[in-house]
């Protein structure tokens, strides 16, 4: 095993180059950390993480001091297209930014047509790959993200068959295995690139997340509750027993948070910094937000939170039901999220139905999403499925307290009535039967705060995530040497 590992990494978006879920908020802080990492981490070895992602338009002007490096051709059946690779560096780790008419022409991260994900990705996972012949730096450990680089981990495999990349492994960090990806036999043919016998369900054998799990000499599930999840049909999408097979790559590792960033005892976007030895300073956040919000303003009324996306995964179909349920309640909500019209409607209904109660923005938001952690008492996340889940731990870190399904990562990171109230099976009436409990505890401020300090002290920090997979990357690149 080399005493110095290279890690290429691999991802579609990361903050703060570009955000549009929780996979870019893990792809801007893990390979920072792992770069960064206290040295008893590595034990005598040197990690060197280098982050790559597209050139996506939004990415040009979040990066408008990268600077050109090189133009290399990828060969293609019809005529080779040109990557543009441009350089730039995020807190003294390297990043490359690669460029194509493939990802020039979408203009969105991820777009609604299928197809032309499918070309943008492809090339992106063949062009990253291929980028690591022409630089004097070489991987040990090609790090993909879900299915929008998976296609690297096949592509790799392949051409090691071929007697390319020795000594280069793979890992691939799968964060909603729902989410495959399109066919892409036909840009595979178009790049050169044979579809193997996998041994994978016929339906998936030509879907970048499918190939990437097949390929990849080690896979990491977001959360160790995940990683067994996938072995089952509830959880495993038409894969659990593909995944069974392979249950000896599979690893779980849980995300971590950037706590540096999310600290309430430093905000600026919160009204009143505080911390767990003063959280007297805490309601402060309530009026704030109460205020903003055009809510009446009332420290003793418990004050739900919600931040979301509007998907049918996060429950928030439940939740306007579960709040009808408790209408006799003394209650308030605050919800902020866009996506699903259908979902985004029923939540109008519910604000228009509870007018003093309710208040609802649906946008990106990352400051009023701030405040709401800091402000809310309790936070509402009645997932049906949460690989990890990031929300949770934001919430507990400012000292609000969540109110989540027995799923996944949510399962992982919060104790049962220590740091938060949970339930089993998303339903309405269990939902409501959970928010009533928290609610009927809440005037007891004493219990409350015990609760509220106990979330407060846990370690949501990359540390043990980032020891973790560098241990991984250290067994992976170990085993690919011995054979």
């Amino acid at each position: 095993m080399p005493e110095n590992l290279n890690v290429l990494f691999l991802a579609a978006e990361a903050e703060p180059f570009v955000k549009v879920g929780g996979l870019g908020d893990v792809a801007g802080a893990l390979p920072r950390y792992l770069r960064g990492h206290p040295p008893e981490v590595t034990e005598g070895s040197v990690l060197d993480v280098r982050l790559v992602l597209p050139m996506h338009p939004v990415v040009k002007s979040e990066a408008s001091d990268a600077r050109p490096l090189m133009i290399f051709p990828l060969s293609k059946k019809d005529g080779d297209v040109q990557v543009q690779v441009f350089e730039t560096s995020l807190n003294g780790m390297t990043v490359y930014l690669l460029d194509g008419e493939p990802i020039s022409s979408s203009g969105s991260v991820y777009s609604l047509d299928a197809a032309l994900d499918g070309e943008k990705y492809t090339f992106f996972s063949l062009a990253a790959l291929e980028f690591t012949r022409q630089l004097d730096w070489k991987p040990n450990i090609v790090h993909a993200n879900d299915w929008h680089t998976a296609l690297a981990c096949y592509a790799l495999l392949i051409k090691r068959w071929e007697g390319e990349f020795p000594g280069v492994s793979s890992v691939l960090t799968l964060h909603n295995l729902p989410f495959m990806g399109p066919d892409i036999s036909a840009h595979l043919e178009a790049y050169g690139l044979p579809l193997a016998q996998t041994g994978l369900p016929e339906w998936a054998h030509a879907l970048p997340l499918p190939l990437g799990l097949w390929a990849a000499d080690a896979i990491v599930a977001v959360s160790p509750t995940y990683a067994r999840e996938v072995l089952t049909p509830e959880f495993g999408c038409g894969l659990q027993d593909y995944l069974h097979a392979r249950r000896e790559a599979l690893n779980g590792i849980l995300n971590g948070i950037d706590v540096e960033s999310f600290n309430p005892a430093t905000d600026s976007a919160i009204a009143t910094n505080f911390g767990a030895p003063t959280l007297n300073r805490r309601p402060q956040n309530k009026t704030a937000l109460q205020v903003r919000l055009g809510l009446p303003t009332d420290a003793d009324v418990p004050l739900l939170g919600v931040v979301s996306r509007m998907d049918p995964q996060k429950g928030i179909d439940l939740i306007p039901k579960a709040l009808k349920k408790l209408k006799d309640l003394n209650w308030q909500a605050v919800i902020l999220g866009a996506g699903v019209p259908k979902l985004e409607e029923s939540i109008k209904a519910l604000q228009s139905e509870f007018p003093d109660r309710v208040r609802a923005e649906f946008k990106y938001d990352p400051g009023l999403a701030r405040q709401i952690y800091a402000g809310a008492d309790m936070f509402l996340m009645p997932s049906r499925y949460e690989p990890c889940g990031l929300s949770q731990m934001i919430a507990m870190r400012y000292g609000c307290v969540p109110i989540v399904s027995a799923v996944g990562g949510l399962k992982d990171t919060i104790f049962k009535d220590e740091t938060g109230f949970m339930f089993e099976k998303p339903t309405v009436s269990r939902s409501a039967t959970a928010i009533k409990k928290a609610i009927a505890l809440f005037p007891d401020h004493a219990k409350w705060e015990v609760m509220q300090k106990a979330g407060m002290a846990q370690d949501f920090s990359w540390t043990v995530s980032a020891k973790q997979y560098f241990q991984l990357y250290q067994r992976v690149s170990a085993r690919l040497i011995a054979r």
